[in-house]
């Protein structure tokens, strides 16, 4: 039997209004709803997608591999000799891969995890840094009827033999020999694990090899079994407060996601000429300033010029991202599965050491990233820094402030708040262009034009400055459980500080408590039971109107707000509210998001918990602290030294007073202690996804924080 034709990307509904549905209880907006800008799939599945690009676009350029001097991630046999044309970067070539290319190599490997004996509905289980062959590898387990089990490539033996024991995993992928031997001294404890590959020891090529005698309608037919309800992919939870959770998520969880997030960030996943479906921004000089078509983000703002009449600054090559997020994680993976869907050139970038990112991004040269606050912070901070070792940080200051006050009056024009950056503004940022935002964007490939963000809070004041320097932030919020995002920033309608409107498709409300309460298409099946071996549903039927308001809403843990646009804004964890001792009730991520920002600040964490007064305890961050050295004569004194040094706890006093800002006295941090060590994911105090695990560093440095309240 011959699948379904696949469904193609599902055109948009012909007069959606995308605009949000709010629902007010007691003058206060507690719910709002965006209707779908795609309609949902009713067939076909995940598996169809190289496929369906292959015959529809067969020399269409969608992966580009990273191929170095050493043979690493050298392409497997299946691809040799029907391969496209090569871009040379720093210490690198990408190979760019057609879409008849990735297609058959999809064939081949699918093929050869059926000649391995894995059966329909069996979980694979892929450990592995950010490379190619996850993705294939990902494909192909659809395309064989597989479910895919995510492990983090810096999981210790335990956590990996607890997701492989949970979900049942019968064969295992990873990337390099260290991955193998944590896998390998667990074996006697997985029974069920039949298989082990290891990509760096040809595992590739070994099932292309195994495959060959396999008929291509066994892929077939395992393709035409699947539908939007099947389930995709078991992704575990990072953990923070116990083991991790399988999310079940299934074809259609994935479908209602990225398609509704390509129709929406249509600057993103769709080139000029593809004309998006969005409805006009209130005010056309910004929409002008911003459009997909005459974006340029060298150009001073002019609110006079035609629609679409600029060009872009660079139009060499397509649209295209570099991933650098772990595929373990479900934001990467949704990112990488719409790049496919949307035919938009996708490549790895395996190491996030500094100078190895850098050198990626300035050799694939990307047009629009996937980042945490993190890494912007992290490029702001280096160019503040390298403005200063060259005499220059007073100007790199000013260039802020007016890249800052440019962002902020482009958002102002988005929601007709305003006519845009004035002329002076403009000239300003213009004269700064060369000397400050061009350096910021060439340390991100040198041809970005938008980020998404999520993982955590950006900030108005760091959204604002990149907005001002030719760099648009789409901030979104999501969970594993909602498939990543289920709100994001709208294009044309940027509220600077919050995480966006909910996604289309998706509604969001805010519980009687505060929580954040969702429900879409994206919402996963439920949490796997290992013993029932199946989802099991978490939804519970809550207050709502509108379409679907008998479904049930998902509860994140999460507290947030939504304001009179619809804007969805997170202020904290339920679980990781403070209550001191006086019983006044203090969310920690406010403080903690802000503190996180500075250039010397590596993690903080609020505590308090029935103390007196909130306090923190900090690290540090090498880069940050190692330019402070420099510039102060310092570079002698021993860490053990500095954290007590005077001038160093001065400059985060000073950070930790515009923290306090934020909240009331009785919320603000009294008191703190600088730590001589990192918060570090080996010693159990961080997840794989950089989150704080509270209990444990509580723990750890219990007498550190007795001290702070003595």
């Amino acid at each position: 039997m011959r699948p379904a034709p696949p469904a193609p990307l599902p055109a948009p509904p012909e007069d959606p209004s995308a605009e949000p549905v709010k629902v007010r209880e007691d003058g206060v907006v507690r719910e709002v709803s965006v209707p779908p800008l795609a309609r949902p799939v009713r067939r076909g599945s995940l598996a169809g997608i190289p496929f369906d690009n292959a015959r529809e676009a067969p020399d269409a350029i969608v992966l580009s591999r990273k191929r170095t001097a050493t043979g690493r991630n050298a392409e497997p046999a299946a691809a040799r000799g029907r391969r496209g044309g090569g871009r040379t970067g720093s210490g690198a070539a990408w190979q760019d891969v057609t879409a008849a290319t990735f297609a058959g190599e999809v064939l081949a490997v699918a093929k050869g995890l059926i000649a391995e004996g894995l059966r329909p509905g069996d979980r694979l289980a892929i450990m592995s840094r950010t490379t190619y062959e996850w993705t294939l590898l990902d494909f192909a387990a659809w395309a064989a009827g597989l479910i895919t089990v995510p492990i983090y490539p810096t999981s210790s033996a335990f956590q990996a033999r607890w997701i492989l024991q949970d979900s049942g995993a019968v064969a295992c992928v990873v990337e390099d020999g260290i991955q193998a031997r944590v896998i390998g001294q667990e074996r006697d404890r997985l029974p069920g694990l039949t298989r082990l590959w290891t990509v760096e020891k040809g595992a590739v090529d070994t099932l292309c090899a195994a495959g060959r005698e396999v008929p291509d309608d066994e892929v077939t037919a395992r393709r035409a079994a699947l539908g939007p309800d099947s389930v995709a992919t078991i992704s575990y939870t990072s953990g923070t407060t116990g083991r991790p959770k399988g999310c079940v998520l299934t074809h259609g969880n994935f479908f209602a996601e990225v398609d509704n997030a390509i129709e929406l960030l249509h600057p993103v996943f769709k080139a000029p000429g593809q004309a998006p479906y969005a409805p006009p921004a209130p005010a056309d000089a910004w929409a002008q300033h911003n459009s997909a078509a005459s974006y340029d983000p060298s150009t001073p703002y002019d609110p006079s010029a035609p629609h679409g009449s600029a060009t872009p600054s660079d139009t060499s090559g397509t649209l295209s991202t570099l991933l650098f997020l772990p595929l373990s994680h479900v934001f990467g993976r949704m990112v990488a599965v719409a790049c496919l869907r949307a035919r938009v050139r996708l490549g790895h970038a395996p190491s996030i050491r500094t100078e190895d990112l850098l050198a990626d991004l300035a050799g694939f040269r990307p047009t629009f990233l996937l980042a945490i606050p993190y890494v912007l912070e992290k490029v702001y901070n280096t160019g503040r820094a390298r403005a200063e070792r060259m005499g220059r940080g007073a100007s790199f200051d000013r260039a802020a402030r007016i890249a800052e006050a440019y962002g902020a009056a482009v958002e102002a024009a988005g929601h007709g708040e305003g006519p845009g950056p004035s002329l002076g503004l403009r000239a300003l940022r213009a004269l700064y262009e060369p000397l400050v935002y061009r350096r910021i964007r060439g340390a991100l490939g040198g041809r970005v034009k938008y980020v998404i963000c999520g993982g955590s809070p950006l900030g108005r004041r760091l959204a604002a400055f990149y907005s001002g320097a030719g760099v648009m932030t789409f901030e979104g919020y999501g969970l594993t459980e909602t498939t990543a995002a289920s709100t994001v920033t709208p294009p044309l309608r940027p509220r600077l500080g919050t995480v966006g409107r909910p996604m289309p498709g998706t509604s969001v409300r805010i519980a009687d408590d505060g929580e954040v309460l969702l429900r879409g298409g994206q919402v996963f099946a439920g949490y796997w039971d290992a013993e029932r071996g199946e989802a099991v549903r978490v939804l519970e039927p809550g207050p709502g109107s509108g379409p679907g308001s008998a479904e049930g809403w998902f509860a994140t843990g999460d507290l947030g707000a939504l304001d009179e646009g619809g804007y969805l804004t997170i202020t904290g964890r339920k679980k990781d509210v403070i209550i001191t001792s006086s019983g006044k009730n203090i969310v920690p991520a406010p403080l903690e998001d802000w503190l996180r920002a500075h250039p010397l600040v590596s993690q903080c964490l609020v505590v308090g918990d029935n103390r007196p007064y909130a306090a923190a305890l900090i690290t540090l961050e090498p880069e940050g602290l190692a330019h402070w050295r420099l510039m102060r004569g310092k570079q002698g004194a021993p860490l053990a030294a500095l954290v007590h040094d005077k001038e160093l706890r001065g400059a985060l006093q000073r950070a930790i007073d515009e923290a306090n800002r934020l909240v009331s006295r009785a919320e603000s941090i009294r008191r703190f202690r600088v730590l001589d060590v990192d918060f570090t994911e080996e010693a159990g105090h961080l997840t794989p996804t950089l989150k704080l695990r509270r209990a444990a560093i509580a723990e750890g440095f219990a007498a550190e924080i007795a001290e702070l309240y003595t």
